[in-house]
Order: C-alpha cells, then structure tokens, then sequence
C-alpha cells in the first residue's frame, strides 16, 4: 500500500526555516507531481508550491516561490518544502499529496494520494 509520510513540522519561531519532508513508501515518487497544501483553521486548504515527476529525460526542476522551495532527493524517495522567514500567518498543517502524472496541478482534487500532515505552528 502506497503513503506519503510528511515530518518536520513543529513550533518556530517568526524569521526562522523549516524544513517539511514527504517520503514515499511503498511508492516511487520519481513518477508523481507532488503537491505542498496547507489549511489553517476555519480556512479552506490552499496550495503552496509543487514540483514535477523527474521521468526519464523530463526531469522537475526544484521550485522556488518567494520564502517557499520545493526539491526532491530521488535517492531518500523524499520531497522536501523548505520555508525561511517564518511568519505567524504560515501557521497551518501541511499536506504533501501526490498525483502520477509528470504535471503539477493547482487543485487539490487533482491529487489521489495524501499524508497525514505535519502541524506547523509559527509563535514567539
């Protein structure tokens, strides 16, 4: 049976990094675009950043949006979120999800395949 298993989440202080991990299992994410999703409470979920399936010659490239990047370790079957400059607003639980198609997709419907999510709380 095929997982996404998200950690590193935890309580961090404003201006600092965090780093959120994805590892399948049971599952090779080479072959999946992988999605980053995060609900606060009393708000709907939102997408943050994803990355490509690494196919082949198609390989994703890491991405990169504002205090967000997203990168794979094809050797640890991981994906990682890195998120610098902590605010109090990025408080949320993170969800990685993914989809096999090579693509990201903005929607979360789009993705059949959950973690169980990481807490990320952002407080001084």
């Amino acid at each position: 049976q095929s997982q996404l298993v998200e950690s590193g989440g935890g309580l961090a202080q404003p201006g600092r990094s965090l780093r959120l991990s994805c590892k399948g299992s049971g599952v090779s994410l080479d072959n999946f675009a992988v999605g980053w999703f995060r609900q606060a409470p009393g708000k709907e979920r939102e997408g943050v950043l994803c990355i490509n399936a690494d196919v082949g010659s198609l390989n994703s490239r890491d991405t990169v949006k504002g205090r967000f990047s997203v990168s794979r370790d094809k050797a640890k079957n991981t994906v990682y979120l890195d998120i610098s400059s902590l605010k109090p607003e990025d408080t949320a639980i993170y969800y990685c999800a993914a989809e096999r198609r090579f693509f990201c997709q903005d929607s979360p419907t789009s993705y059949e395949h959950w973690g169980q999510g990481t807490q990320v709380t952002v407080s001084s």
